[in-house]
């Protein structure tokens, strides 16, 4: 008999390298007369009509739908598309279990071969994730983000607490952080600061008074993915999508002033502001309600604050060494690419490093340098990298395959044809209708990948309407970062959701109205500020292969 099942059939703990994989149980018949009931009761569930509502919508779209492109591989990615929003949007199936799709999808469909699609699950920007998460996670290992919790919880507290002012501190110091690294990486560095302050606080909503502080605990998630996302608008380093749209004008127009860091600076950062204290506003209307502050004083009292980060005492070696190791990711990230007066140092290697390169170098320091707690210990080892987030990788995975899908089936030329319209726009209307158009595609596919699909085909339609290029352009590189409702539409997003505070409806709760600004404060600006900034009132010497 098997020493490792007992009586009562308990389940046989996994950390026995010994035990079978599956527990060993005697089963009777009545036993299996049930499971067998069970198994034929769950397929009567909603959650099987959701299952199969993406192999159906898709169905329908290959049967019913032709372009006029006349290419079955546009209809393919379309009805691919159809297929893992209806199971990402219902989670009728494991969130990273429907990014590993493509996987089987596009190879069945013709969209793209076993090899290329597998590619797409590692690239840069997913070296750079790894790297970031795994310096999060010695971030957490050695406490640091319960350090920086407790300070910032006891600047911004306030006595008696004030949730709007604490809310206003966590989301102002994600922002900042994300104006000089990636957002992603901010996000990433962020959030286990936000979860700290929120492990002080109980998440179940039992009671009125437990759910003022599960609400708090939403609306601190939801700040941090938003604050990463608006911050990085400020600068050029802040995000990918600005460097793509500098880098196309720079293509496009050799002969046109370059768009230099302040340039872009004078003009995104009033933008990123005015969004800031949007969302913190709809943050603060929807989740911070009348009496919260009370409720949660009982568990962010000052006094127990101050106690606690004098128990941490002062900051160990490793910590330090932490920090400065995370410090020098972020001069690196800050530094590869500066000027063209002054290259950064990814010159030195002829452009073939990048911020995953960075990311995965400082990462692998941590396994290097001491930590000076146990002699022959080091700042970090691979059994402490087992919460590595794999389901954040298979997402971003997902997103990039989808993007290279749309672009090489065909499907983004004909999607590029319901842009048209564009040419007979007002002239007060370009800048939102643009907005609104890369806002919508962006939930769909990455930041990076609506800009590069999206920009060149807005330069053409800036040229028929005799415009500045920089009046569509801009708009559309922006808009492209209000990917604010759905936790597939940029990392950050997957970065919150992963955390369990909050669910997809509470993404379109804040993210719809928060996009809305976005587009409306777009609106605002880029006719006004736009026009002193990058001066789109001027005319602009289109390439030699544009001119008619």
């Amino acid at each position: 008999m098997n020493n490792n099942t007992n009586s009562d059939h308990e389940p046989i703990s996994n950390d026995d390298p010994k035990a079978p994989l599956l527990p060993i149980h005697g089963i009777h018949d009545d036993q299996t007369a049930a499971t067998s009931t069970s198994l034929i009761m769950s397929l009567a569930t909603p959650n099987t009509a959701f299952i199969l509502l993406g192999p159906l919508l898709c169905l329908v779209i290959c049967l019913c739908v032709k372009f006029e492109n006349g290419l079955s591989s546009s209809r393919n990615m379309l009805a691919i598309l159809a297929w893992m929003f209806a199971w990402w949007m219902t989670e009728a199936v494991p969130m990273p279990i429907t990014s590993m799709s493509p996987l089987f999808l596009f190879p069945v469909f013709g969209i793209a071969s076993a090899d290329s699609v597998a590619k797409s699950y590692m690239d840069d920007v997913i070296s750079l994730v790894l790297g970031s998460f795994i310096l999060a996670l010695a971030v957490e290992h050695y406490n640091i983000h319960k350090r920086l919790a407790l300070n910032i919880t006891l600047v911004f507290c306030g006595d008696p607490v004030n949730p709007p002012l604490l809310l206003l501190g966590i989301c102002g110091t994600t922002a900042f952080v994300s104006m000089w690294m990636h957002n992603v990486a901010a996000a990433v560095m962020m959030m286990p600061v936000a979860t700290g302050i929120l492990q002080r606080l109980p998440t179940t909503p039992t009671s009125v008074q437990n759910d003022a502080v599960y609400n708090f605990c939403r609306a601190v998630v939801l700040g941090v993915i938003y604050s990463a996302a608006i911050g990085g608008m400020s600068t050029l380093t802040g995000t990918g999508v600005n460097l793509i749209l500098v880098g196309m004008w720079k293509s496009y127009f050799p002969e046109a002033d370059p768009i230099s860091f302040n340039t872009w600076f004078f003009f995104g950062f009033p933008l990123a502001l005015l969004m800031f204290f949007s969302l913190w506003g709809i943050l603060c209307v929807l989740y911070c309600k009348r009496g919260s502050g009370r409720v949660l004083g009982n568990y962010l009292d000052k006094a127990h604050l101050k106690r606690e980060l004098e128990l941490l005492g002062p900051m160990s070696f490793a910590e330090k060494m932490v920090l400065l190791v995370f410090s020098g990711l972020i001069v690196l990230w800050m530094t590869r690419n500066l000027t063209d007066d002054l290259p950064g140092w990814g010159a030195l290697f002829k452009g073939k490093a990048g911020d995953g390169t960075a990311s995965v170098l400082m990462a692998t320091l941590l396994f290097i340098i001491p930590n000076k707690r146990q002699k022959g210990e080091k700042l970090m080892d691979w059994n402490k990298c087992k919460k590595l987030p794999w389901n954040v990788v298979l997402l971003l995975g997902a997103g990039f395959a989808i993007a290279d899908g749309v672009r090489t089936s065909g499907l983004a030329d004909v999607l590029s044809k319901a842009l048209d319209f564009l040419e007979s726009a007002p002239f007060w209307a370009i800048a939102p209708a643009v907005g609104l158009i890369s806002g919508v595609i962006t939930e769909f596919t990455s930041n990076n990948a609506t800009t590069t699909l999206l920009v060149p085909l807005l330069i053409q339609i800036a040229k028929t309407m005799k415009l500045h290029p920089l009046l569509l352009m801009v708009p559309g590189a922006i808009g492209a970062q209000f990917a604010f409702l759905l936790p597939t539409g940029t990392p950050s997003n997957i970065v919150g959701f992963t955390t369990g505070h909050i669910e997809i409806k509470d993404m379109f709760k804040t993210g719809l109205p928060l996009k809305i600004v976005g587009i409306i404060v777009l609106s605002i600006l880029m006719p006004t500020l736009g026009a002193y900034v990058f001066g789109t009132d001027r005319p602009v010497l289109y390439p030699l292969s544009w001119r008619s």
